[in-house]
Protein backbone atom coordinates (compact mmCIF):
# COMPACT_ATOMS: atom_id res chain seq x y z
CA UNK A 1 0.00 0.00 0.00
CA UNK A 2 2.80 2.44 0.89
CA UNK A 3 4.50 1.71 -2.44
CA UNK A 4 1.33 2.54 -4.33
CA UNK A 5 0.91 5.87 -2.55
CA UNK A 6 4.55 6.89 -2.93
CA UNK A 7 4.58 5.82 -6.59
CA UNK A 8 1.41 7.83 -7.23
CA UNK A 9 2.92 10.89 -5.54
CA UNK A 10 6.13 10.52 -7.56
CA UNK A 11 4.20 10.26 -10.83
CA UNK A 12 2.06 13.26 -9.87
CA UNK A 13 5.18 15.28 -9.01
CA UNK A 14 6.76 14.52 -12.40
CA UNK A 15 3.53 15.47 -14.19
CA UNK A 16 3.27 18.66 -12.11
CA UNK A 17 6.87 19.63 -12.87
CA UNK A 18 6.42 19.11 -16.63
CA UNK A 19 3.15 21.07 -16.55
CA UNK A 20 4.93 23.90 -14.73
CA UNK A 21 7.48 24.21 -17.53
CA UNK A 22 4.63 24.20 -20.04
CA UNK A 23 2.79 27.05 -18.31
CA UNK A 24 5.79 29.28 -17.53
CA UNK A 25 5.99 31.14 -20.88
CA UNK A 26 2.29 32.09 -21.02
CA UNK A 27 1.39 35.67 -20.15
CA UNK A 28 4.95 36.91 -19.64
CA UNK A 29 5.71 40.33 -21.06
CA UNK A 30 9.31 41.44 -21.35
CA UNK A 31 10.67 44.87 -20.47
CA UNK A 32 11.33 45.47 -24.16
CA UNK A 33 7.66 44.81 -25.06
CA UNK A 34 6.35 47.12 -22.32
CA UNK A 35 8.99 49.79 -22.75
CA UNK A 36 9.62 49.84 -18.99
CA UNK A 37 13.23 48.69 -19.00
CA UNK A 38 15.36 49.90 -16.13
CA UNK A 39 18.91 50.94 -17.01
CA UNK A 40 21.38 48.08 -16.76
CA UNK A 41 18.81 45.28 -16.97
CA UNK A 42 18.26 42.77 -19.73
CA UNK A 43 15.48 43.90 -22.10
CA UNK A 44 14.19 40.32 -22.21
CA UNK A 45 13.63 40.18 -18.45
CA UNK A 46 9.97 39.79 -17.48
CA UNK A 47 8.02 42.67 -16.02
CA UNK A 48 5.56 40.53 -14.04
CA UNK A 49 5.68 36.74 -14.04
CA UNK A 50 2.30 35.97 -12.42
CA UNK A 51 3.66 32.90 -10.63
CA UNK A 52 0.69 32.42 -8.29
CA UNK A 53 -1.70 32.13 -11.25
CA UNK A 54 0.71 29.81 -13.06
CA UNK A 55 1.07 27.54 -10.02
CA UNK A 56 -2.71 27.26 -9.75
CA UNK A 57 -3.04 26.43 -13.46
CA UNK A 58 -0.16 23.94 -13.20
CA UNK A 59 -1.92 22.16 -10.34
CA UNK A 60 -5.24 22.04 -12.23
CA UNK A 61 -3.62 20.73 -15.41
CA UNK A 62 -1.58 18.11 -13.56
CA UNK A 63 -4.64 16.89 -11.60
CA UNK A 64 -6.54 16.42 -14.87
CA UNK A 65 -3.66 14.54 -16.54
CA UNK A 66 -3.05 12.40 -13.46
CA UNK A 67 -6.75 11.57 -13.13
CA UNK A 68 -6.95 10.60 -16.81
CA UNK A 69 -3.90 8.37 -16.43
CA UNK A 70 -5.26 6.79 -13.27
CA UNK A 71 -8.61 6.12 -14.94
CA UNK A 72 -6.84 4.57 -17.94
CA UNK A 73 -4.79 2.40 -15.57
CA UNK A 74 -7.86 1.16 -13.69
CA UNK A 75 -9.68 0.53 -16.99
CA UNK A 76 -6.80 -1.70 -18.09
CA UNK A 77 -5.40 0.49 -20.86
CA UNK A 78 -2.09 1.09 -19.08
CA UNK A 79 -1.07 -2.38 -17.99
CA UNK A 80 2.44 -3.75 -18.48
CA UNK A 81 1.13 -6.65 -20.56
CA UNK A 82 -0.83 -4.40 -22.92
CA UNK A 83 1.98 -1.88 -23.36
CA UNK A 84 4.58 -4.60 -24.00
CA UNK A 85 2.28 -6.20 -26.57
CA UNK A 86 1.81 -2.85 -28.33
CA UNK A 87 5.60 -2.40 -28.52
CA UNK A 88 6.09 -5.93 -29.84
CA UNK A 89 7.98 -7.20 -26.82
CA UNK A 90 7.20 -10.55 -25.23
CA UNK A 91 6.01 -10.38 -21.66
Amino acid sequence: MAYQISTGLAIYFVIWWIALFLTLPFGVRSQHEDGLGAPGTDPGAPVLTGMRRKLVWTTIISIIIFAAGLAAYHAGYLSVERLSKMMGMPF
